[in-house]
């Protein structure tokens, strides 16, 4: 068993476990191979997760990086209770460490989602709560926040991350549709992230590095985003 501060990289057959759950979801395969999930998924998940907040905390000392399911490691169990699609188990592992007070998912962070054979990155907000919705908006139009998070997205976009999460078709009540940064006030939630293949650093432990580098990258958005959240509360 992997000890939880010395990450190795993640085994081949993590990648593995996810390339079968994709073909087999169901609760007879997955309790078949629960010691791999075990072994090669959670084992390492844990550890990342432990060396991945050590090295965010060089960036963004205030990272929260907690290696328990439903903090920093989403759980493998999907809730069909509202969908659909009937599929027991998530095909991907879902990371996030966060910054700030109150329920984790109210807060930016930085998300590592990986779904063989791709492995995405990002940071932000998915989708605002109510009272950081209306922060947001009023961030957008102010004379001294709007501007800085024009700059951010800037930046992160200028490096070819995908910024988004626009949301509405018209401008919400109160505010001035032209505005010159009304675009934004169609916004539901505020990330950037990248979509990439699964890449060999993966099996290693300069993985570390190599998310580190993204989220560095990315980091102008979530700093913006944690001044906004701390003017909310």
């Amino acid at each position: 068993m992997t000890n939880e501060r010395d990450f190795v990289g993640f085994p081949r057959e993590c990648v593995e476990f996810f390339e079968g759950l994709a073909e087999n979801n169901d609760k007879v395969w997955f309790e078949k191979h629960k010691a791999d999930f075990e072994d090669y998924v959670m084992a390492p998940a844990r550890s990342f997760v432990v060396s991945m907040g050590e090295r965010l905390r060089e960036i963004t000392p205030e990272i929260v990086a907690d290696p328990r399911v439903n903090k920093s490691i989403f759980r493998i169990y999907r809730d069909t209770r509202f969908s659909k699609d009937k599929s027991p188990y998530k095909t991907h592992l879902g990371l996030w460490f966060w910054e700030g007070v109150g329920p984790r998912m109210e807060n930016s962070g930085f998300y590592f989602h990986l779904e063989p054979p791709g492995l995405f990155l990002g940071v932000g907000v998915y989708i605002f709560p109510k009272h950081l919705l209306e922060e947001y908006r009023k961030s957008v139009v102010h004379p001294v926040y709007g501007p800085a998070l024009v700059w951010a997205i800037d930046e992160v976009s200028g490096k070819g991350y995908n910024v988004g999460r626009k949301h509405y078709k018209k401008t919400p009540k109160g505010f001035d549709p032209d505005h010159e940064n009304a675009e934004l006030l169609l916004y539901n939630g505020l990330t950037a992230g990248v979509e990439l293949a699964v890449p060999d650093e993966i099996y290693e432990p300069r993985i570390i590095d190599y998310c580190l580098d993204r989220f560095k990258d990315m980091l102008p958005i979530h700093r913006w985003l944690v001044e906004m959240t701390a003017r909310a509360k």
